[in-house]
């Protein structure tokens, strides 16, 4: 029996996942998986008995990646599962940054409902004239799963698109619409772009991207869009561009008090995955992958393990997670060489991971012996 601890609710379909196996529970001492959503775990006791931990969402800042790692903890997210929200959200940011639909429905909401409206609306509406999406040129910075969606979805309403993405595969590339124009400057997108909008991880290099450089080399007027991460953008560089006007708008998924009531921001409560559907999708892929994890010892999508998933024979499986150990496959093997079936290794930095199949039951001396090897972080045995 896998104990899951939930950090956060999440949604009943991942009962459908984690079945007869699996205890999932509110609170737990001593679990083996933790699945949530945005809990901020850097304070949070790591359990001896804890395997893995399944982020329901793309972004892990709350997670403490490090020392998960040196518990030998794999950290999955879900790459993906929320795309087409987030893809939403931000169409819906590009014509409201445009159309002053935002400011309109305010300003509505406040005329006298015992007044002439319809003659009030026909005098006024002209304060909210903005400019149409089609024929201008949006700029795309990281063409992951969302940036993609994004670029293709704007190419359909007739608009140019340039991505940026100097790590883009082949694969990610096949599913581009082929009119994308992809660049390896990030300031063509700055200088051709009517429309920016900003979708990479929070890293040391990508932290305040847009700033008072990047801006300065922007056209005027551009509209910036940001439902990344808030740390993309440095605040004080865009709260003086949308005041000089320099930005027409920004628009953030991430709200902050020195970003509230600021003149051409708009802040909008975090939503880019508030949909019910990315919150099932989120759920499911992160319920999939700890029971993979758990019951085959298969790493998909982790953030700080490499993938490695191979079949599971109907044999004991022997897992080793490591760090700081370049011999570590050859130590293992030297001690497990008359029981291996096959061996499956990967690394990701200084961070290894092996699967080996065994021929026969693994005895707790051997077991031990590994578990001393320099470097090692977590072994297990699963039947």
């Amino acid at each position: 029996m896998y104990n899951i601890l939930k950090l956060n609710e999440i949604s009943p379909l991942v009962n459908n996942i984690l079945t007869n196996d699996y205890n999932l529970t509110n609170e737990c001492e001593t679990p083996d998986g933790i699945i949530l959503r945005s809990f901020k775990m850097h304070d949070y006791p790591i359990a001896k008995s804890l395997l893995a931990v399944a982020r329901a969402g793309a972004g892990v800042n709350n997670i403490p990646l490090d020392k998960m790692t040196d518990n030998g903890v794999v950290v999955f997210n879900t790459p993906g599962a929320n795309a087409n929200a987030v893809k939403e959200l931000v169409l819906t940011d590009m014509l409201i940054s445009n159309r002053k639909i935002y400011d309109a429905i305010d300003w509505t909401n406040k005329l006298d409902p015992q007044s002439d409206v319809a003659a009030l609306v026909e005098k006024g509406k002209k304060a909210f004239i903005g400019p149409e999406i089609l024929g201008k040129t949006l700029g795309v910075i990281g063409l992951g799963a969302i940036g993609r969606m994004v670029a293709n979805s704007c190419i359909d309403l007739g608009m140019s698109v340039i991505g940026y993405d100097p790590y883009l595969s082949e694969d990610a590339a096949k599913s581009l619409n082929s009119n994308v124009k992809v660049t390896t400057d990030l300031n063509e997108i700055f200088k051709n772009s009517d429309y920016i909008t900003v979708h990479v991880p929070l890293t040391d290099t990508t932290k305040y991207m847009i700033n008072k450089n990047s801006i300065a080399i922007m056209k005027d007027n551009v509209r910036i869009i940001n439902c990344a991460r808030g740390e993309l953008v440095n605040n004080a560089d865009i709260i003086e561009a949308c005041e000089s006007g320099k930005v027409a708008k920004y628009v953030t998924d991430f709200p902050c008090g020195e970003l509230l009531c600021k003149k051409n921001i708009i802040a909008i409560p975090h939503l880019g995955a508030s949909t019910p559907e990315a919150e099932d999708n989120c759920a499911i892929m992160a319920a999939n992958e700890l029971k993979d994890y758990l019951e085959n010892g298969n790493i998909v999508n982790s953030v700080n393990f490499p993938r490695l998933s191979v079949p599971k024979t109907n044999n004991d499986r022997l897992t080793v997670a490591y760090k700081n150990n370049e011999n570590m496959t050859s130590e293992v093997t030297s001690i497990v060489a008359d029981n291996m079936a096959n061996i499956a290794t990967a690394t990701r930095g200084n961070v290894g991971y092996i699967i080996i199949d065994l021929k026969k039951s693994i005895d707790s001396t051997k077991l031990d012996a590994i578990q001393k090897l320099n470097g090692v972080l977590k072994v297990r045995v699963i039947d």
